[in-house]
């Protein structure tokens, strides 16, 4: 171990690195749930209602690369505060929007805000946490993301007993305020480089031919993990809904699946670093990828609970993995820039996978969940083939 990992704690960070990340969580898991309600109130159809919401990721998606462009160009720290701004004006669009289309333009521009601010906050850890810890860090950043994910539809709902609707996006306002002023006081980020020179920063063409078959590789992996994550999060109410279950105990069993998938992300970052990426990647796939397969067998209560905790379970150990391979293939030269076309192709899966259930499922929807379960393991042989096993920094 280095003198220089040896001395290094993550808490040493923890405030610039993981205090923004939590308040941009919660922001969001304020709005999710009641996105589709403020559609309907203003009169959008069921089916507009869910393009609406599904624009978040549209966002998200299209924006990845001018993303890479903006965290190269004016830094981290400068991305971030940009990133607070530009979703404070979209939240605020959201709640005082007097007809669907002004919603649907702040949900876009709430993605748009999250592309950013993600790869700022990923390119930040990467450069700045050594080798030999990285996916602690990046298993922990996905982490307080969950739990903000996790709380913020709570601390949303207490605000929304007393004033309505709106209470929703004033708690998410001041999470991002709040993100925002944080993003303030964290100091510029010294960037680490092996070789210790400069540099020339490549264009996007450029990383892209140089790293293709990374990017057609564990890339391609990796945009199936993000298809599964997607799609459990359909899936559940989905299935729920077919065997006859209430939506409070649906609820009941996504908020549990969710709580055990929001305990393990240290825990899987530890084994990361320590035994190395596949040691994650591959028992996270199958474990996920079966129990998406073994769901449209159950039939009662126990035994949907029982498959969607353990699928819970599959989802939490493989906390951090994208970001992690990510980091790791990324080339010191040019990282902000591979790491946004990184997590161009990884929002294509999130994007694609629940569309494709959606078109399976007009058959069978337990033939839906089956398939994206087959990709599942279909992810699991692609790290088995191209992960490598030795830790980085090793």
């Amino acid at each position: 171990m280095s003198s220089s990992t040896s001395s290094f704690s993550l808490r040493q960070i923890a405030i610039a690195a993981f205090g923004p990340s939590l308040l941009f969580g919660l922001a969001e898991g304020a709005i999710f749930p009641v996105i589709a309600l403020s559609a309907r109130q203003l009169g959008a159809s069921l089916t507009l209602s869910g393009i609406i919401v599904a624009l978040i990721g549209v966002g998200s998606l299209l924006s990845n690369i001018p993303a890479s462009m903006i965290a190269s160009r004016y830094g981290e720290r400068r991305s971030m505060m940009g990133a607070a701004a530009l979703s404070l004006l979209a939240l605020l669009l959201c709640l005082f929007a007097q007809s669907a289309w002004v919603l649907a333009a702040g949900v876009f521009m709430i993605g748009m805000a999250q592309s950013v601010f993600m790869l700022a906050r990923q390119t930040y850890l990467t450069e700045a946490v050594p080798i030999a810890m990285r996916a602690r860090a990046l298993s922990t950043l996905g982490g307080v993301m969950r739990i903000g994910l996790f709380a913020g539809p709570f601390i949303g709902a207490g605000l929304m007993a007393l004033i309505g609707l709106s209470g929703a996006y004033w708690v998410a306002i001041a999470a991002t305020l709040a993100a925002g002023v944080l993003s303030t006081f964290i100091p510029d980020l010294q960037h680490r480089h092996p070789s210790g020179g400069a540099h020339p920063v490549p264009r996007i063409g450029e990383i892209t031919r140089r790293h293709a078959h990374t990017f057609m590789t564990l890339g391609v992996g990796c945009m199936l993990v993000s298809a599964l994550r997607a799609c459990r999060q359909i899936v559940i109410p989905l299935w729920a809904s077919h065997i006859g279950l209430e939506p409070t105990t649906t609820a009941i069993v996504y908020g549990a699946m969710g709580a055990i998938d929001m305990l393990l992300f240290y825990p899987s970052g530890h084994v990361m670093d320590k035994r190395g990426r596949h040691w994650v990647a591959i028992p996270s796939m199958v474990v996920m990828g079966v129990c998406l397969i073994a769901m449209p067998l159950t039939q009662d209560l126990f035994w949907f609970t029982v498959v969607s905790m353990i699928l819970g379970l599959g989802n939490g150990i493989g906390s951090g993995i994208i970001m992690t391979i990510g980091a790791d293939a990324s080339p010191p030269g040019g990282r902000t820039q591979f790491l946004g076309v990184w997590r161009f192709i990884n929002d294509l899966g999130a994007c694609g996978g629940p569309l494709l259930v959606s078109g399976i499922a007009a058959a069978s929807l337990g033939a839906g969940i089956a398939t994206i379960g087959v990709l599942g393991l279909g992810a699991a042989a692609t790290f088995w083939k191209w992960l490598p096993r030795k830790t980085p920094g090793t």
